[in-house]
């Protein structure tokens, strides 16, 4: 296959009238969306939105029915999805159940550089053992990298589910959902810690696709609402996440507030 580089080698998603059709009914409808190497986005928007649709373009996982997507300068249906999703890092549910429970948690971040989950006979070098114990650490997992994966709280597991993301240094990073089943201390202390990378230039471009104002990290800089499959607003974070548009997401009249680098939303 060929790939067709799109012309911004900035853009590290470029979505552009893109629908997806099943059984007759659109997905998604004619978005147009871009996001660039610095920058880190929140997608809200009610269930049925087509917030995971749209992040399943992103990883490969689906194809337009019609318009184009490009990820990392490759078009999808021009080029290897598997050799793309190399590139990029996911945290998603459906990669969480794939992980065996009897794993150790150092294993489960350090067998994202083969790709797969669950240690067989593959072998990997002292750099790939000190890179994932190195983001144990960064994300509070350190001391507990010799436990089961199975015996993890769900806080643990997503701290440790977003290391291993993180493992091959990905150009973009994908986050479903990540504070969803969390209590309240588990959630703050992701946030803080997803706060942080996104507040490193080193870090990849980042999308976060989320339900609530309340989990979106201080430090991302964008937004993109959704509902009915189609595009309810985008732009800079703090002028696109506002009363009106939420309400027009949510369908529910809402007043959104914003102090000391968090969001709040409620009914009015």
């Amino acid at each position: 296959m060929t790939s067709v580089p799109y012309a911004d080698p900035d853009l590290v998603i470029a979505v552009d009238g893109a629908s997806v059709v099943r059984g007759g009914s659109y997905l998604i409808r004619d978005i147009t969306w871009q996001v660039e190497l610095d920058e880190r986005w929140v997608v809200l928007g009610p269930n049925g939105a087509g917030k995971s649709t749209l992040l399943n373009l992103a990883t490969g996982n689906l194809f337009p029915t019609r318009g184009t997507v490009d990820v990392l300068g490759e078009r999808l249906g021009r080029v290897d999805v598997g050799e793309l999703r190399t590139r990029s890092g996911l945290r998603a549910a459906a990669v969480g159940e794939r992980i065996p429970a009897e794993e150790t948690v150092r294993d489960v971040v350090v067998t994202a550089s083969w790709g797969v989950t669950g240690r067989w006979r593959e072998r990997y070098d002292t750099a790939d053992e000190r890179r994932a114990d190195a983001l144990l650490n960064q994300w509070g997992m350190a001391a507990l990298a010799d436990r089961r994966y199975g015996t993890l709280s769900e806080g643990e597991r997503k701290r440790t589910q977003i290391a291993r993301a993180l493992m091959t240094d990905p150009e973009l990073l994908l986050l479903d959902e990540p504070a969803a089943g969390l209590d309240l201390g588990g959630r703050e202390d992701l946030l803080r810690r997803l706060s942080e990378l996104a507040g490193d230039p080193d870090a990849p471009a980042m999308v976060l696709v989320t339900h609530h104002v309340e989990e979106i990290p201080p430090g991302f800089t964008h937004a993109l609402l959704l509902r009915e499959g189609g595009v309810v607003a985008q732009g800079l974070l703090r002028s696109t996440v506002t009363s009106e548009n939420l309400s027009a997401a949510f369908g529910l009249a809402l007043r959104v507030r914003f102090a000391n680098g968090r969001f709040s939303a409620r009914a009015v």
